[in-house]
């Protein structure tokens, strides 16, 4: 079950303003709105627990998980792409006025303002016996939670950020460093362990919401960020952890609509099934999901095809490895999804294609006189229908919401899935890489075979390798234990919220030179020909190639946000 959030009782309002930092504790004293103080207002628990519902509502913003983190955390590592608005993304051309950081920006700071007048609510709430102290102690704990987590999003993104403590600021607060940044993460982790429920405490209803398991996972993070690899370790052995996740025996099951909030699951924002709009108690409008994961599809299939995976990912999968087909697919490939398969049969059930089979059978045909049941066929692969230039491999880890089956006309019907943002299998590998600064290598290695053994179904092969290069020439075996840990966690995490956070916060130019590696990029911004044999137009298609610039694994501060608060500087190359 999700969290019920129909008591939504009170709307936490930042201003309308575009600054994130002009947020002032009256945000909460909407005498002239809702006709009452403060006080007279966070009257009974449940107005309350609406106030930090408020705080996971942030989270549900499209723009926020999409076109902010998920695009961060893929796109520069080019093994996707984008094909609408964003394409600057391709060839790391973000400039400090691109659209999409004041509402990454924004969003975030909401976030943590509603967090701030949180903490002083409940602590008020509490002392007047509104609320019990263990109720009092949950609701800070999540709180601070999802206040280090905002942080710790908003330092892997742009690296020092002013911090914000209090629910009153003036908006001038200057930029702290990224060690401060992830220090501040650390503490509120922190906080958050010693307050919230163990997993196996939690009310059915309450599944989704932040827990001690969650905490240490994200406070183990921020430990690397600052290189303290012997406290990270602390909390990832912590038994909260060990003790109550494993990894799913499938490594399909994954991401699966049937397997949200699994045993895996440390923390995923919470959808509702089809939505539930923001006025009637949902987080926010549950349809924005849908577009999410729609981005990811086909056009053919979604009629966006926003996105697109860089064949080189697709031959980067070490034979035999599990996850390529859960992961990335392409011409001829067929979706693994159970669910979808379940439901659907594949996409031969979906009603775009039913429809549209007999008006355009070399797209939706498998070639044999059927509805096609492949993601585009190798005589016809899925580039699109509009002429502009993709690759015809897609997300498969973004294609499993049974409840969706494509093209705008259907997409109304929203679909339920969750986005998960931190699940075990980062967590054993966070610990590999740990164990690799600390020369425990044996144990490095131990990590990283329990993530391996369950991507091939049993037991993986002890030589680690690439598949082949972005060209198709095979690699030569993987023997340091560095870059095990960073090609394990690019086969595991890509398509996720993590890989660009783990590549860059394993040191200084160590993202550059895994990606350079992985792609033999040059510093042309141009697209190269497709690469893996002729296509059936014989067309260029979508794959660009360039070297990450110096200084560009970080983004740029927002202008509109250094226009409100002059005492923030620009990061550098921009």
């Amino acid at each position: 079950m999700k969290i019920n959030m129909r008591t939504f009782a009170i709307i936490v309002v930042i201003g309308v303003a575009l600054s994130p930092l002009a947020c002032k504790k009256s945000f909460l004293n909407q005498t002239d709105t809702f006709a009452a103080t403060a006080d007279a207002t966070f009257t009974k628990p449940q107005q309350v627990i609406a106030l930090v519902n408020a705080i996971y509502d942030t989270y549900q913003s499209s723009d926020l998980l999409k076109k902010s983190i998920w695009y961060y955390a893929n796109f520069l590592t080019h093994d996707w792409f984008n094909n609408g608005n964003d394409i600057v993304w391709n060839y790391y051309g973000i400039g400090a006025d691109f659209y999409a950081l004041p509402t990454f920006w924004n969003n975030a700071y909401i976030g943590i303002a509603r967090a701030n007048a949180a903490l002083e609510v409940i602590a008020d709430t509490k002392a007047k016996g509104i609320i019990t102290p263990d109720l009092a102690d949950r609701l800070t704990g999540e709180a601070y939670f999802l206040r280090g987590m905002t942080y710790y999003y908003l330092a892997g993104t742009f690296g020092g950020v002013p911090l914000e403590l209090k629910a009153e600021t003036n908006g001038l607060t200057p930029r702290s460093s990224q060690d401060s940044v992830f220090m501040q993460v650390v503490s509120d982790m922190h906080i958050a362990e010693g307050l919230l429920l163990s997993k196996t405490q939690l009310a059915a209803t309450d599944i989704g919401r932040a827990t001690k398991g969650a905490a240490y996972g994200y406070e183990g993070a921020a430990q690397m960020w600052l290189g303290r690899y012997d406290s990270a370790l602390v909390a990832f052995n912590n038994t909260e952890l060990t003790s109550n996740y494993h990894l799913l025996t499938n490594f399909v099951d994954v991401g699966e609509y049937s397997h949200q909030n699994s045993d895996e699951s440390l923390f995923e924002v919470q959808f509702n099934v089809y939505g539930s709009q923001s006025w009637d108690g949902g987080w926010q409008d549950g349809g924005e999901e849908a577009w999410i994961d729609d981005f990811s599809w086909p056009q053919e299939i979604s009629g966006f095809g926003y996105d697109y995976g860089n064949p080189g990912l697709w031959y980067s999968y070490q034979a035999g490895d599990l996850r390529r087909a859960a992961t990335i697919a392409g011409p001829g490939d067929s979706l693994v999804s159970p669910d979808i398969i379940a439901k659907w049969g594949g996409i031969k059930g979906y009603a775009v294609v039913l429809s549209s089979y007999q008006s355009n059978p070399n797209v939706y045909s498998d070639g044999s006189g059927n509805p096609i049941n492949t993601v585009g066929t190798v005589a016809h692969p899925w580039f699109g229908l509009d002429g502009t230039p993709r690759s015809g491999y897609y997300c498969a880890k973004k294609w499993r919401d049974p409840t969706l089956t494509g093209a705008n006309g259907t997409s109304a019907i929203f679909g339920g899935q969750n986005q998960i943002m931190l699940r075990y299998a980062e967590i054993l590998l966070d610990r590999a890489e740990c164990k690799v600064h600390t020369n425990d290598i044996a144990g490095a290695m131990a990590d990283l075979k329990l993530v391996r053994d369950r991507a091939w179904g049993g037991t993986a092969p002890v030589v680690m390798q690439d598949g082949l290069t972005w060209d198709g020439k095979p690699t030569t075996p993987i023997t340091d234990p560095m870059q095990m840990v960073l090609s394990e966690y690019r086969h595991e995490l890509t398509g996720e919220y993590s890989l660009m956070y783990d590549l860059r916060r394993a040191g200084p130019g160590v993202a550059s030179a895994f990606i350079q590696a992985a792609y033999g990029t040059t510093s042309s911004t141009n697209q190269i020909t497709y690469p893996y044999g002729p296509t059936a137009d014989g067309k260029t298609h979508g794959v660009w190639m360039t070297t990450l610039p110096a200084n560009k694994d970080i983004l740029p501060i927002p202008v509109s946000a250094i226009a409100l608060n002059p005492n923030l500087t620009q990061n550098p190359s921009y």
